[in-house]
């Protein structure tokens, strides 16, 4: 039922803001300045993609237990529409990113989304967020 056709670009990334404790930042700062990585965030990337590279089969098995859809799901307008004349109701699983096109009317997405989980980020209208405010986990 989703496309990926003629998707409009987005960020490929999402700020996140951590704590460090001031003797883990300078070792961190540290490793930076010696030259085994770029910056501070190239090391946050790199340990956060050991960790899941650690854990991978485990994701992998829960990605599938809970179908999810993995990387980007987008939803047009002509996506909804197709849902509601076939009388479908859509419960969109994703890890990674769910976009909703920005000209979904709010009507058309509460009418054919029964449910949202995202692990990751979700992309939609203030007003399609507020239709489905209480279908979005």
């Amino acid at each position: 039922m989703a496309t990926t056709v003629s998707i409009p670009r987005v960020s490929e990334s999402e700020k996140l803001t951590i704590n460090l404790g001031y003797v883990d930042l300078g070792q961190v700062d540290l490793l930076v300045a010696e030259g085994f990585y770029a910056n501070r965030s190239d090391f946050i990337r790199t340990a956060i993609r050991n960790q899941l590279a650690l854990h991978g089969d485990a994701l992998r098995q829960v990605v599938a237990r809970k179908m999810l859809v993995l990387g980007l799901q987008q939803f047009s307008v002509a996506d909804l529409t197709r849902a509601k004349a076939a009388g479908e109701k859509l419960q969109i699983r994703v890890l990674g990113l769910a976009s909703i096109a920005p000209d979904v009317p709010a009507e058309l997405a509460a009418e054919t989304i029964e449910s949202i989980t995202v692990l990751g980020a979700l992309h939609a209208s203030p007003a399609v967020r507020a239709a489905l405010a209480g279908r979005i986990t």
